[in-house]
């Protein structure tokens, strides 16, 4: 079935939300229930609504399917009777690339019924077999589901043993990705299809895992600082060679590049810029322009997927695509990804009289929420706050009410400059704004646990001799100009907006936490250089100032006064569906707006810090400033 985005939801039917019976409604929601038979309902105003899922769609463990070997080749099932469509196929030749993917053979196969079969013999042998697999008895074969409709499902992954009959061997389906880069350390992870202890070689070391899984995260220690080291991965008769280079000694002031980035989600167009929940064209340029630049890490903050599910078996397939879209560049230099709203996973609840869908983080919120199932599919530091957990509004000191902010929430240093992220669409509920009486967070609000540990983390940084500056990041911007205006940090002028907890709000408005915001990177820390934003799909900076306007008329609360300037950086322009700019109080401070795909390279040599923008997929430079002389 062709999945249906969200806003359609009253064409379809409704499907009630199983609960597990042992599962408790947290108690920071408010006028949620569950019925005798587990499924969850919301009582509006003494109207029982029930929670929907949202149909259709496709799941990653289809889509990985239950291959088999076959006496000339592999036959696919992909578990769905009803599921048509077309098979492309190529051999992957992992020793003649440095960024190794699949050459697509010159033809392709139908998927009838959900089944599909690719012979190997005669088809894939003599002149093409360019791996060699007839001698070595082993081969890795990429392949491409599109459905009935044309659409791209999935890009996966499948080794081959044998010249005849064939058996399916254990498969890398993810990764390897670099992650927890430093001056010292640093850890390799990857999925593999079936179980096995993997062994990763590097610098005439083996290092094992301590047990056969499938699900591998290898930390690599006692490394030389800036040292390019080449690691091979050893599964199953199967070896895969790549690099990675070491941070320089904290404080040594080496230059180096970094970009950022954020929005990948589906854009128009067809093809690659919409495959299932991912532009993966625009990615796949914008990784291989970021090796061409030599950037050490990229800061990806947020919307990475199409999101808003009901369904974590289909986000995982959406992530899966993501990875795939990064993992060729990947192998060699971290990418730290972060959430943003189209992350969402919820329960929802469908209004047949009013037609809202009404949406709120999903729980159990330790493997259920967003925030859980984001964090089961990267790997990123763990040195964020815990949670919004004994906060003044938590309804129960005594246990956990709240989601998590475990690798969602986080920093991370590279020589001189620290990195902070921040996920502004925590405990999410899309629609807090006009049905509050859910409880639940504010698109765009950070709540009081996550502000007090950014405080925290800007005063270490602040004491830090090695560290000259600091980048802070999160999806929303403090001051929308194009798409967002009626949301992020200003929700049109309007403070009354804010996060709700057990049915009560807190106490501080949208701008007044916004403002709270400002004071602590612009008048509490003398090293934050750029707030870096998204959310909106265009290309803009704005340097904030004492001299703009950054309130509404008649707003009589207090208001900051801004010691120094600072940077916001918007760069929501990796694919999604572009938004023009609109008319803001600070739009006088607005430059170089462009709605134009970009990538954002941040130089930094010692004490000196610009950036270039560049379209990945013209080439053309697109702005230049310097941010720090």
């Amino acid at each position: 079935m062709k999945l249906k985005i969200k806003h359609f939801i009253i064409l379809i039917s409704l499907l009630s939300v199983l609960i597990d019976g042992n599962t408790q409604v947290p108690e920071v929601y408010n006028n949620i229930f569950m019925d005798e038979d587990g499924s969850l309902y919301l009582d509006r105003g003494g109207r029982k609504i029930k929670g929907v899922d949202y149909p259709g769609g496709y799941t990653l463990n289809d889509m990985i399917g239950s291959p088999e070997g076959t006496e000339t080749g592999i036959k696919f099932n992909f578990n769905d009777e009803n599921f048509n469509g077309v098979l492309y196929y190529g051999l992957i030749h992992y020793s003649d690339s440095k960024h190794p993917t699949p050459v697509y053979f010159r033809t392709f196969t139908d998927i009838v019924n959900g089944q599909a079969e690719i012979n190997l013999i005669p088809q894939m042998t003599g002149k093409y077999d360019m791996t060699g697999w007839q001698e070595s008895g082993i081969g890795t074969l990429g392949y491409r589901v599109v459905n009935y409709y044309g659409e791209l499902i999935y890009d996966g992954r499948i080794t081959f043993t044998g010249t005849g009959p064939f058996e399916i061997g254990n498969t890398i389906i993810e990764g390897p990705f670099i992650s927890l880069l430093s001056h010292e350390n640093v850890t390799l992870w990857f999925r593999t299809s079936k179980i096995i202890q993997a062994t990763i070689v590097i610098n005439d070391q083996e290092i094992k895992d301590e047990k056969a899984v499938t699900f591998h995260q290898i930390e690599i220690s006692g490394l030389t600082p800036d040292t390019e080291y080449a690691y091979t991965i050893l599964y199953g008769g199967e070896d895969q060679t790549y690099s990675f280079r070491t941070a320089p000694v904290p404080g040594s002031r080496t230059p180096f590049t970094f970009s950022y980035t954020s929005d990948s989600r589906t854009g128009q167009g067809g093809g690659e810029r919409s495959f299932y929940g991912v532009n993966y064209y625009i990615m796949r340029k914008i990784l291989a322009l970021s090796s061409q630049y030599q950037a050490r890490f990229m800061q990806f903050t947020g919307d990475l997927i199409n999101g808003y599910l009901t369904d974590k078996e289909k986000m995982d397939l959406q992530y899966s695509n993501w990875k795939r879209s990064i993992e060729a560049f990947a192998h060699y230099f971290p990418v730290y990804p972060t959430m943003g709203n189209h992350e969402a996973l919820s329960h929802a609840f469908y209004d047949t009289l009013s037609h809202a869908v009404i949406e709120v983080d999903r729980f159990p919120f330790e493997t259920e929420s967003a925030e859980a199932v984001f964090g089961e599919h990267f790997v990123l530091p763990e040195n964020g706050p815990e949670s919004e957990d004994g906060a003044w509004y938590d309804p129960d000191p005594q246990k956990i009410d709240f989601p998590s902010y475990k690798e969602n929430v986080f920093y991370y240093t590279y020589d001189n400059i620290g990195m902070v992220v921040l996920n502004s669409n925590y405990w999410y509920a899309s629609k807090l704004a006009a049905y509050p009486h859910t409880s639940g967070n504010l698109h765009g609000y950070l709540m009081d646990k996550q502000l007090e540990w950014l405080g925290e983390v800007l005063d270490m940084f602040e004491k830090d001799e090695n560290i000259d500056h600091v980048f802070v990041t999160q999806h929303t911007p403090a001051f929308p100009n194009g798409g967002h205006v009626n949301d992020d940090m200003w929700y049109n002028g309007r403070n009354d907006f804010r996060a709700f907890v057990s049915g009560k709000p807190v106490n501080k408005g949208i701008i007044e936490r916004r403002d709270e915001y400002l004071d602590l990177l612009m008048n509490r820390s003398s090293k934050v250089i750029a707030l870096l934003t998204g959310d909106e799909h265009n290309y803009n900076r704005m340097k904030i100032t004492d001299t703009l306007e950054l309130y509404p008329d008649m707003y009589f609360l207090k208001k900051i006064n801004i010691s120094r300037p600072l940077y916001q950086i918007n760069n929501g322009a990796a694919g999604a569906p572009y938004y023009a700019q609109e008319k803001t109080p600070w739009s006088e401070a607005v430059k170089s707006f462009t709605t134009q795909t970009a990538v954002v390279f941040v130089h930094v040599h010692g004490k000196k810090v610009w950036m270039e923008v560049i379209n990945p997929d013209t080439l053309e430079k697109i702005d230049e400033t310097v941010l720090r002389e």
